[in-house]
């Protein structure tokens, strides 16, 4: 098993895409949960009045 270090160096675009993706998704998640929350306390607001 050998090392090679620009075999790394030529991964590095493939690992910063995947980040990204992972952090699309995450934030993606994040804005959908605060959308949610945000629409559904103006609704319980209506229904307790």
């Amino acid at each position: 098993m050998n090392f090679n270090p620009m075999a790394f160096i030529d991964n590095l675009g493939y690992m910063g895409v995947g980040m990204l993706g992972i952090m699309l998704v995450i934030g993606t998640i994040i804005v959908v949960t605060v959308l949610l929350n945000f629409f559904g306390n103006k609704f319980d607001k209506k229904d307790n009045e």
